[in-house]
């Protein structure tokens, strides 16, 4: 590989983009004895593994014992046999059942076949048996899978919400009266809205387990995270102190490679502006052709579909130019929305070496098995270090050496990691966070719950402190009708709710977009408002589309093909109205400004959009819009400026004295916490938004408002209130090692703001910051 970099960097096109090259050193295999049934050592060794590492058993050891399991060890680490072990044991010695639970279908089809495989080889007569029980199977496949009575199936939290829990007593009581094991996959995916549903789902799954007297354990799977027991506990239900954490890797490996690549630097020129950096798609598809090329078998993980559809093709076109038409033909594109079958294929043409690169989503940072690859490309960081290893982590085969290069974006995130390359290699992960507690879900769920099995008193130890609330509210609705019986009060559901709510949203609003007649894309209500606008510029499978019409009325927006060369980004006013003020706690630095976490409404209006140029990002104009206002009630957390800061940032050299530049300096300082948020938490940039303002009514000062962009909120602002300080620290160092003279999109500008970026003054932010970390180891501005 050190021959492969120096001829990377003595490429034509180079200009010192390697902004930091590293080895993160391999390393041997450490494993352990493990006592296993004979039948199901005959059938592993047949398969060439005859030692298991330290890890694995572990892992086996605690669920043996009966304790919960948290496996937290790196992709590729054969976290899959340390719970394929104890399902197996048990459906060889009492046909116990095993509940795999994964979030994609993909990883389903993935472990069906590995471990139907693994079954196969004991034979029918060991009674072990495997099935998956997918949305995407007919009536008549899941009734035969019933009837096969599998003692290990696996499905997704979506099927068990709306597919299995509401037929456990009349369909699977089979299954439930002897389940002793339970996997959730990929644990650290549950998060946001998505995982504040699951974690509800799981402790319906419980009730239910109880219910048929089953005990199960646990086994939860993830990726590298700063909180993994605490968050397995969030999303199971269980207690923390029930879990096991196995997170020491004993698995073999390779050294990695390590590239920081930066795409070079406008200069200005063109109207670009400081901080404006080239494409990091092109300089990606050039470094992936040019190492294909070289003979090295390479994977980009690209941010979108439409990213790794693009690339891929034009990648082959480009092999194609060089002459290298066998190579154009082992160039392929990897997502989730192919099929069954192209997916399958797409994987063993990676495992045999025929494909030769692969443009890929986060598809492929599951568990699916591919093999190692000689290098892995990461178009643009992919918003959390845990990703970025994730997919590093694709890397590799055994102990050989491997290739990975992280090549930049222009945004905060991309560029405070290129600039501080420590910050990936030594920051401790970050924390997943899930909000079971969030009041917009809690009573769907509690309906659905009592759907399945009757609800009692004692349901607030699944449900949490409001659920005594939440069911006289439901029934006073009419939608729980109470009963008494010889045990005392008890609830029943008037109906199901399973199928009207998605565990993926939590909007029920939604407008289709219509091209040709055809329905090419349904969107939440906010976000239609958002992207289907009248005058929109709409993007959908590589093709570009302008939105002519936006009927609220029928949930219709139509449609027409463009060739527009600009983009659009919409204009907006917010305010936010402080509903209840839920805790309060001083800065860790600074005694005299209170932190507070509360309930609010954020008020939201568009009122225009922008048009912007596709190259440079000039704006070239402004229309107006009329749509309607919109609400979300969330959590939220937010601080005031002190006396003596504002002064300084009025008055001194940080300010002219006027209420913009004081308020570019509040504004600034909001973004740059935004776009720091992922580097705490696990989250999307979108999943946080903020306002601040001169004066606030609530308070009568300035305040700085960060809150969590769904209904009800999902646990971010809460834990960001509970250790506020590495927030403020890290996005003041991000502010600090940002070169530019006055704010760029690397620092303070925004994407998503609905000002306009405007005003911002970065130096007012810094000086803000430093205020109140002090050394911590009138017009409001909203995004």
């Amino acid at each position: 590989m050190d021959d492969t970099i120096a001829w990377l960097r003595e490429r034509p096109y180079y200009e010192g983009q390697i902004v930091d090259a590293r080895t993160v050193p391999g390393r041997a295999a450490t494993t352990d004895d493990c006592d296993l049934d004979s039948r199901l050592a005959g059938v592993l060794a047949e398969e060439g593994i005859t030692d298991l590492y330290a890890h694995q058993t572990a892992a086996i050891d605690a669920v043996r014992s009966g304790d919960n399991a948290v496996l937290a060890t790196e992709t590729a680490s054969g976290k899959s046999l340390a719970y394929t072990v104890p399902a197996f044991e048990r459906a060889l010695d009492r046909r116990a059942t095993t509940l795999y639970v994964a979030p994609q279908v993909a990883l389903i089809n993935d472990q069906t076949e590995t471990l139907s495989e693994l079954a196969q080889g004991l034979g029918f007569a060991s009674g072990v048996s495997v099935a998956q029980y997918t949305g995407r199977q007919s009536k008549s496949e899941k009734e035969a899978i019933r009837e096969r009575q599998p003692t290990v199936l696996l499905t997704t939290p979506d099927m068990l919400h709306y597919g299995i829990l509401p037929h456990a007593h009349r369909l699977w009581d089979w299954f439930f009266a002897r389940l002793e094991t339970v996997i959730v996959d990929e644990v650290h995916g549950y998060r946001g809205i998505f995982g504040s549903h699951v974690s509800l789902v799981m402790r319906r799954l419980q009730r239910i387990a109880e219910r048929f007297d089953s005990d199960p354990e646990w086994v939860c799977c993830s990726a590298t995270i700063g909180n993994p027991v605490e968050h397995a506990a969030a999303v199971t239900g269980q207690p923390a102190d029930s879990f096991a954490l196995v997170d020491e890797d004993a698995s073999a490996s390779g050294p990695r490679h390590w590239l920081l690549w930066n795409p070079p630097e406008y200069d200005g020129q063109d109207g670009w502006g400081s901080g404006r950096r080239k494409s990091s798609h092109a300089e990606t598809k050039r470094l992936f052709v040019d190492l294909v090329e070289r003979g090295l078998q390479t994977v980009v993980f690209a941010g979108s579909r439409q990213t790794a559809e693009r690339y891929a093709s034009d990648a082959a076109d480009e092999l194609r130019s060089r002459g290298h038409h066998d190579l154009a033909d082992g160039v392929g594109a990897y997502q989730a929305a192919l099929t069954n079958e192209k997916r399958r294929d797409l994987e063993r043409r990676l495992q045999s070496g025929d494909l030769r690169g692969v443009w890929s989503t986060s598809a492929l940072e599951l568990g699916v098995d591919v093999g190692g690859l000689d290098a892995v490309l990461i178009d643009s960081y992919p918003g959390t270090r845990m990703r970025a290893f994730q997919q590093a982590g694709r890397a590799g085969r055994g102990t050989d050496p491997a290739l990975v290069a992280l090549i930049g974006g222009e945004d905060q995130l991309d560029q405070y990691v290129i600039r501080n390359p420590e910050t990936l290699f030594e920051k401790p992960a970050e924390q997943a966070v899930t909000n079971p507690e969030n009041d917009r879900l809690l009573p769907d769920h509690v309906l659905a719950a009592a759907g399945e099995n009757w609800l009692s008193a004692d349901d607030d130890r699944h449900f949490g402190d409001t659920f005594p609330d939440v069911v006289g509210d439901l029934e006073s609705a009419d939608k729980l009708e109470r009963r008494r019986t010889d045990d005392g009060v008890r609830w029943t559901s008037t109906g199901r709710p399973h199928h009207d709510m998605s565990l993926r949203t939590v909007d029920d609003r939604e407008v289709k977009l219509v091209a040709s007649g055809d329905v090419i894309a349904r969107l939440p209500f906010a976000d239609a408002l958002r992207d289907a606008h009248p005058g929109a510029i709409y993007h959908h499978q590589g093709r570009r589309y302008e939105v002519t019409d936006l009927d609220l009325t029928t949930g219709v927006a139509q449609l027409d093909r463009t060739w527009a060369d600009y983009y659009t980004r919409v204009l907006h006013e917010k305010t936010i109205t402080v509903e209840t003020d839920l805790q309060e706690r001083p800065l860790p630095t600074r005694e005299d400004v209170p932190v507070r976490f509360a309930s609010v409404t954020m008020r939201k209006q568009i009122t225009g959009y922008e048009r912007r140029d596709g190259s440079s990002g000039e704006t070239l104009g402004r229309r107006a819009l009329a749509l309607p206002e919109t609400s979300l009630e969330t959590k939220a957390l937010y601080y005031t400026v002190p006396d003596e800061l504002e002064r300084a940032l009025r008055a001194g050299e940080y300010g002219t004295g006027d209420t913009e530049e004081f308020g570019g300096s509040i504004h600034a300082a909001e973004h740059a916490m935004i776009s720091m948020f992922p580097f705490e938490y696990l989250c999307d940039r979108g999943d946080i938004g903020g306002l601040s303002t001169p004066l606030h009514p609530h308070t009568g000062e300035p305040t700085i408002f960060i809150y969590d962009g769904y209904p009800g909120g999902i646990g971010l602002n809460r834990a960001a209130y509970n250790d506020v300080g590495p927030l403020l620290e890290t996005t003041l160092s991000m502010l600090r090692s940002c070169t530019c003279a006055s704010g760029c999109p690397a620092c303070v500008q925004s994407p998503h703001c609905g000002n306009a970026n405007d005003p911002l003054d970065k130096h007012g932010a810094i000086h803000l910051l430093d205020g109140l970390t002090e050394g911590y180891t009138g017009r409001q501005n909203d995004c």
